[in-house]
């Protein structure tokens, strides 16, 4: 997950809340392709194992050496074996580019012998590895704008040779356990033609050192739903084998409320946001965000009063749509005919993030069980659709770990449909 902007999704996307839904999912197509024996089924990303880190600030374009933040949560071995034994079987793994493409050769060839030993650690605990190069919006230099925006982009060449040199590393690693997602979350537009050409480059460059390497492909904005939706996938058949996939976060008033990263002005206020909408009300939530604004000491009065009209406009709509999990199937629903429509099974297709912002001492965000109950509906859309997904995060303010601790959050792993390994 990164900085994206999802501008124009704050009242408009709710609308499909109340639109007619199938009542059943539809078959497979019977001229649908074989899809293969996919290892990748219930997964979890593992941001910042590679990510949190050290860049210098301009005009510098490197890093200090080691370039991650060493107080970073980084699952052991033994957190890599609970999670196969709570029926996980992969991971999502994101790695920041910027370390790499900043480093000298003796450098980068640490490094990615640090990653090689990171992948060989999650397949010795029985479980598959996505590794997913996830650049940072929020670098200065390296950073998705300069690397793959287009292929013109100043940084494009080197991360295209990086991209490559990754695929080459995993090709032998572990056969049919091992994959690449080339980019996360791509800025460009949903029909952008300027991300097709940037998505057909990287999967070139992995199939000059990776032929039978699994590659994963998306569409633009942010890897929504409606950018994989938007994606004509026949141009890239010449790249199999390759996997779809999406990441799901609808909708964005709940399961980002209080997420300081986002622009927008009414989530650094917004909290008490229930899921489903039936199990609050506007009237509630509307004075926890007006507890929190008093609380902020940053913004003039003026900001919070524009911010608390804007906050009070959309989440009327919220309230108004009174989503559920029946608005999650209507998103999903556009991926299943988008597969459909093109003969893709949809063993094929992997959400490759979901999940909602815990209730702690550094996130004012959605009360937890509301947000069990949400994690529990889009895991369960997901498997009904037959998709493959991965939840977002281990660690961190969506997690479910604990960065000191390691205890597993027993709701979480109840809502994922999964078991709490023996001590």
């Amino acid at each position: 997950m990164t900085g994206w902007s999802r501008r124009r999704i704050l009242g408009a996307a709710l609308v499909a809340a109340t639109a007619p839904l199938a009542t059943a999912i539809p078959p497979l197509s019977s001229s649908a392709r074989a899809a293969g024996a996919w290892p990748f089924r219930r997964g979890v990303n593992t941001w910042p194992w590679f990510a949190l880190t050290r860049e210098f600030p301009a005009p510098r374009t490197d890093y200090d050496w080691p370039p991650f933040q060493p107080q970073r949560p980084v699952p052991a071995p033994a957190d890599l074996a609970r999670l196969r034994a709570s029926g996980l079987d992969f991971i999502r793994l994101p790695v920041d580019p910027g370390p790499f493409l900043a480093a000298d050769a003796g450098q980068r060839a640490e490094l990615l012998g640090m990653l090689s030993a990171a992948v060989k650690a999650a397949l010795a605990a029985d479980l598959a590895v996505i590794v997913n190069v996830q650049a940072n919006g929020a670098t200065h230099y390296w950073n998705p704008d300069r690397m793959y925006s287009s292929t013109a982009a100043p940084e494009f060449a080197r991360y295209q040779v990086f991209v490559g040199e990754v695929a080459g590393m995993l090709t032998d690693m572990a056969p049919a356990k091992v994959a690449l997602e080339p980019v996360n979350e791509p800025p460009q537009d949903c029909a952008s033609e300027a991300w097709s050409k940037v998505q057909a480059a990287l999967l070139t460059a992995t199939r000059g050192s990776a032929k039978d390497l699994p590659l994963l492909v998306t569409g633009g904005c942010g890897s929504m739903v409606r950018g994989l939706t938007a994606l004509d996938p026949a141009p890239l058949a010449d790249f199999e084998p390759i996997l779809f996939t999406f990441h799901f976060y609808e909708p964005y008033l709940f399961s980002h409320q209080g997420a300081p990263w986002m622009r927008e002005p009414v989530y650094r206020a917004l909290n008490d946001v229930p899921w489903p909408a039936s199990a609050g009300t506007l009237e509630r939530t509307l004075a926890s965000v007006r507890a929190r604004m008093a609380q902020d000491s940053e913004r003039s009065d003026e900001a919070k009063k524009a911010a608390y009209e804007e906050t009070e406009k959309v989440l009327k709509v919220y309230f108004d749509a009174q989503p559920d999990r029946r608005f999650i199937d209507g998103y999903l629903k556009q991926v299943s005919d988008w597969a459909e429509a093109h003969d893709i099974v949809r063993e094929r297709i992997i959400m490759g993030e979901f999940g909602a912002l815990r209730t702690d001492d550094r996130y004012t965000a959605a009360p937890n069980p509301d947000r069990a109950r949400y994690i529990a509906d889009v895991r369960q859309s997901a498997e009904a659709f037959g998709f493959a997904w991965a939840f977002w995060d281990l660690f961190d303010g969506m997690g479910m770990m604990d960065d000191t601790t390691r205890a597993l959050d027993p709701a979480v792993v109840e809502a994922l449909g999964l078991r709490m390994p023996r001590a």
